[in-house]
């Protein structure tokens, strides 16, 4: 399974770095993140111990429906789709529609952090 690269950074140094890209004043390089989180508590959110084992969940059964899904987690489904949105929005699942149902699938199951103390200047 592919392995995420997630950076921890500042809503202010991120809004730097941006800036900086589109004046072209910082070029990204390839092994940097390219999934951002303002802080090591919104990506343990993001990746908690329950949301962990769905994605485990979702490997494992494959389901081919929320529906399915929300049978094998046990979770109710405006519960599941509130997470699924989430884990979307950051590229660690994909919801793909197949007949009419929102197929969960899981991007990235292995997860690299890289954050530092020191402000990062992007010029």
């Amino acid at each position: 399974m592919k392995v995420m690269n997630v950076g921890i950074i500042s809503q202010e140094d991120y809004k730097k770095r941006t800036i900086a890209i589109a004046k072209g004043e910082y070029k990204p390089k390839e092994n940097e993140p390219k999934v951002w989180f303002e802080s090591i508590k919104s990506l343990s959110q993001v990746l908690s111990n329950e949301n962990q084992e769905l994605l485990k969940q979702i490997i494992e059964y494959k389901p081919t429906s929320l529906t399915e899904l929300e049978e094998i987690s046990q979770r109710k489904k405006s519960n599941l789709s509130r997470t699924l949105k989430t884990l979307e929005r950051y590229g660690i699942v994909s919801l793909n529609k197949e007949k009419g149902k929102l197929v969960p699938v899981v991007n990235a199951s292995n997860f690299k952090v890289e954050f530092g103390l020191n402000a990062i200047v992007y010029h």
